[in-house]
């Protein structure tokens, strides 16, 4: 899997890159010092997922995460910063963002996320999860159960499924259905909920108790 890291200290991405050499299955396809630049290489380099710092001088994470996401939907954004202010990990996952990890993470779990977010799973770092469910339920402009009944009792199925962490691969063998027909009720699912990504979605299948 193709990764790119973006953060505007040059040790930091020097040390993410010689960490995730070291994993067969992971390569690192470049390196952005800014926002900017990620998304000038996220359009170039078309990484799988982007490995992305908030706090950063021009255009920071924030906007950086929502214009890969709008203009890249394939390419997945997971967070690492050393930021855990709530308004910072609201906004990131509202951007875009499939995951939001601290940088005192153990190596072996900033790996073990990104190798996740790739197959369509969410990290949150256990130290902003809740805070994080606190302010989305505090925002939320409709009910999480108003939303929810848009959708088809199969749509709600796979979106329980959603929340408790699986990726399309593992909720087609649970529901007995092909991979592309997951694919289809997701895509329906994150349209119908008016959300960006899975993250989002599951945020409010918590919400509504499923």
């Amino acid at each position: 899997m193709k990764v790119l890291i973006c953060d505007d200290q040059a040790l930091i991405r020097d040390g993410l890159e010689m960490l995730l050499r070291l994993e067969r299955d992971i390569q690192v396809v470049g390196k952005a010092e800014d926002g900017a630049e990620a998304v000038e290489l996220a359009g170039q380099l078309r990484p799988d997922l982007v490995l992305m710092d908030l706090k950063m001088p021009g255009m920071n994470g924030i906007e950086a995460t929502r214009q890969i996401r709008a203009r890249y939907p394939a390419v997945k954004v997971l967070v690492l910063t050393t930021y855990d202010d709530d308004e910072w990990v609201f906004d990131a996952i509202r951007a875009g963002a499939s995951g939001y990890l601290l940088k005192d993470t153990p190596r072996e779990k900033v790996v073990e996320a990104i190798r996740g977010t790739v197959e369509g799973k969410s990290f949150v770092d256990p130290a902003v999860a809740g805070r994080l469910m606190q302010q989305v339920a505090g925002r939320q402009e409709a009910p999480a159960s108003q939303l929810l009944e848009e959708l088809s009792e199969r749509e709600v199925e796979v979106l329980r499924l959603i929340a408790r962490g699986l990726n399309n691969a593992e909720i087609a063998a649970q529901l007995h259905l092909s991979e592309g027909t997951v694919r289809n009720h997701v895509s329906a699912i994150l349209a119908k909920l008016n959300v960006p990504d899975r993250t989002n979605a599951a945020i409010l299948a918590i919400q509504s108790g499923l």
